[in-house]
């Protein structure tokens, strides 16, 4: 062991007289071990909020979705299967999106309305993993006009509206239609087949699913869809995914992924983490000109020391290490001790 490492390490133990320089040393150990495990359970808490965002975001939409300029997709099926046939893609399905009203006995809201192919749709969304009560198959019952057909609400919308599985609810569509009176607003009844959770209480509060027919025929769509939802093997490379989609289908179909629908909130997401990570190290860094304190104070003490060391040959450069090696020894230690204290709180 050089002589400079075991002087600081002697140093690091004060004599009792000197038991003040100890306090302070120890105290900036604990400064940069606190500093360092809130920025790292800071960190991990901000990124699995993030992922689990995330994840409930893209178990209720694609990864994917083709929409065409201008109108709507009526050679959809032809579409799914060239899209299927593209390199990195999982699977495909079509949808119709809408807002509408929906209204029950007790209550009225706004809905997003979706129509999916409960055939096809849980190969693209995960919706039945949502599910509460219900099955995806289910949605299909009453398209053949004997009952009336099936609709998904969210747990927060059958609160707000009072209703449980197997209620009547009445959809609005703002589109308008003929009527015996004139244009009005095309209403049609619907039995609650399924309730899901999303655990997001903007999906719970404002969506509802319907069977991709019961949406044709409830919007006079006829046989157009809105769009395809896609998804892809590797969510990162859904842009690639997407060019290849681009360039097989072309002029007048687009595509839009699931980063480009997200952008403001994963934009705040990755603005709020940055901030807290500047403010984070702004600590640490409070916490290394402690060490800075602590030094200057044992330099200021350790005059005798230091004239001791001179007088038996020590170069200037030998004694400045001694107390370099005292601060290094301070904040890696200190750095250990938060790395380990976040490791055990994030676990």
């Amino acid at each position: 062991m050089r002589y400079e490492l075991f002087i600081s390490l002697r140093y690091l133990k004060a004599k009792r007289k000197q038991i003040f320089i100890s306090v302070i040393s120890v105290l900036s150990m604990a400064g940069v071990g606190l500093g360092v495990m809130a920025l790292v359970v800071v960190l991990s808490v901000m990124r699995g909020f993030e992922d689990d965002l995330k994840n409930k975001i893209l178990g209720t939409n694609a990864h994917l979705v083709i929409l065409q300029h201008g109108s709507s997709i009526r050679d959809y099926r032809e579409v799914v299967e060239r899209v299927r046939e593209v390199e990195g893609v999982v699977a495909a399905t079509p949808f119709i999106f809408t807002q509408a009203m929906i209204t029950s006995e007790n209550n009225v809201h706004g809905i997003v309305l979706r129509g999916i192919d409960p055939a096809t749709a849980g190969g693209v969304i995960n919706i039945e993993a949502t599910l509460k009560k219900g099955t995806l198959s289910s949605l299909a019952e009453g398209e053949d006009g004997s009952a009336p057909p099936g609709v998904f609400i969210g747990k927060e919308l059958a609160q707000n509206l009072g209703v449980a599985m197997d209620d009547t609810v009445v959809v609005v569509s703002p589109t308008g239609a003929l009527a015996p009176l004139g244009m009005g607003p095309p209403m049609k009844k619907f039995r609650v087949r399924g309730i899901f959770d999303t655990g997001m209480y903007e999906y719970d509060t404002s969506m509802a699913y319907i069977s991709l027919r019961g949406a044709q025929k409830f919007l006079g769509m006829e046989d157009a869809v809105s769009g395809v939802e896609v998804k892809v093997k590797d969510l990162y490379a859904v842009k690639e995914v997407a060019r290849k989609i681009q360039k097989v289908l072309g002029f007048p179909f687009w595509t839009k992924d699931w980063m480009q629908m997200n952008r403001s909130l994963f934009a705040a997401l990755k603005l709020e983490r940055t901030v807290m990570f500047i403010i984070l190290v702004l600590i640490v860094l409070v916490a290394a000109f402690g060490i800075v304190s602590t030094l200057i104070m044992v330099v200021m003490e350790k005059n005798k020391d230091i004239a001791i060391l001179k007088s038996m040959g020590a170069t200037a450069r030998s004694i400045m290490r001694i107390f370099i090696l005292e601060g290094l020894i301070i904040g890696v230690v200190g750095t250990v001790v938060g790395l380990l204290g976040g490791y055990i709180i994030c676990r």
